[in-house]
């Protein structure tokens, strides 16, 4: 078996920071469900799509996010579905529900629902960094050209 084992030269390719190419895409999410619109997004962010990916390296490319205030929710989410934030004092706790934020708040809602989906510490932090999100459908990044991603 050793001998099988030393005559193959096979090495695990681990990706460093310094080559590393990203790449910038952008996502509709125009009548396309929050749910899918995220996961596509965050497994690009996490560079996921890549053969090259390396868990413990941000390898991920930029994504921007249009159209966030034309997102869809399914069945009763625009009534039932909440969002909380505490500002630390008593008393303190905000409640709005997912009509109140896709009417005032479209580009945090999508934000969250990322963010949610990405690892929970600086490396997560790094990634959420590369996210874009846009109410309608200009966006200020035409020069990076990025590749339309298609929502299946």
């Amino acid at each position: 078996m050793d001998d099988i084992v030393k005559g193959i030269n096979m090495k695990t390719f681990m990706q460093t920071k310094e080559n590393i190419e990203r790449n910038w895409y952008v996502i509709d999410a125009a009548n396309k469900p929050l749910g899918r619109v995220a996961t596509k997004a965050a497994h690009v962010l996490r560079g996921k799509h890549k053969p090259t990916y390396t868990p413990h390296v941000d390898c991920g490319d930029y994504v921007i996010i249009i159209n966030a205030n034309k997102v869809a929710l399914t069945g009763n989410k625009l009534k039932d579905k909440k969002y909380y934030n505490h500002s630390g004092y008593p008393g303190g706790l905000r409640e709005r529900t997912a009509e109140v934020m896709i009417e005032k708040y479209p580009e945090e809602m999508l934000e969250r629902a990322v963010k949610g989906m990405l690892p929970h510490n600086r490396l997560g932090r790094a990634m959420g960094k590369k996210l874009f999100v846009y109410a309608d459908e200009t966006h200020k990044h035409e020069a990076q050209k990025p590749i339309a991603l298609e929502i299946d």
